[in-house]
């Protein structure tokens, strides 16, 4: 089936020069023009994707991302987060609500669609069954791709898909020091000069979940200039 996005901004314009892009590549879409609409069209449409405008009136991306992640029925939607605010915190707070990527405006239509094409590819990717029971084990860290599930000593702990892809690449590649491009392709589908603030932000996000203590990590190591590096012994 065609893949239908969700465009959410309150400047009109913009949603039509979005759409119209996406409709050129072969994608249906929605559209919503404030924080409200965006969640009535979740609910109702339950879209492929959402390009989702940080400051709107009515619930702003961030109030929407975190309604949309804290609901079962719509928490696995792909959020792309459009912001004309260039500050790395708001950034930094988009990711950590749980945003898979994010645009700064102005943008360029066409890297909009290449963004969406390579979020959708990487979810499809997630979703792909596979031919036997694939689980990997570190230490006390326990993941289950086909159940796309985390346990930590048993205990269940909630990935984003961004966190889910990282832990999921150091897993397979346990003492292999992983460059950003590579962490960046194997999580978000692609890799551009300008992402690094991002991958370092999902980092601290699954190290602030998976690590003891995540000032001193014992899992995901930091190789300075270079990129990450699981330790530990995978089972």
């Amino acid at each position: 089936m065609t893949p239908r996005i969700l465009v959410v901004d309150d400047d009109r314009s913009i949603v039509k020069v979005i759409c119209s892009y996406l409709e050129q590549s072969g994608y249906q879409t929605l559209t919503a023009h404030d924080g409200e609409m965006a969640l009535h069209q979740l609910r109702r449409e339950r879209p492929d994707l959402v390009i989702l405008d940080l400051m709107m009136p009515n619930r702003d991306g961030w109030e929407v991302t975190q309604i949309v992640r804290g609901d079962k029925a719509l928490a696995a939607t792909p959020i792309i987060m459009l912001t004309a605010r260039v500050e790395d915190t708001d950034k930094i707070v988009g990711l950590e609500l749980g945003a898979d990527d994010y645009i700064t405006k102005p943008f360029n239509a066409r890297e909009v669609v290449t963004r969406v094409k390579a979020l959708l590819r990487r979810v499809k990717l997630d979703q792909s069954p596979n031919a036997a029971p694939h689980i990997f084990v570190c230490g006390s860290l326990k993941l289950d791709i086909d159940q796309r599930m985390l346990t930590i000593d048993s205990d269940a702990i909630e990935l984003t898909r961004t966190e889910f892809n990282l832990l999921e690449a150091f897993l397979s590649n346990p003492g292999y020091t992983l460059t950003r491009d590579e962490l960046l392709e194997k999580s978000l589908g692609y890799a551009y000069e300008g992402m690094g603030r991002a991958l370092d932000t999902h980092i601290r996000n699954l190290r602030r979940k998976i690590e003891p203590d995540p000032d001193n990590p014992t899992y995901i190591q930091t190789m300075y200039g270079v990129g990450y590096r699981l330790t530990g012994d995978k089972k």
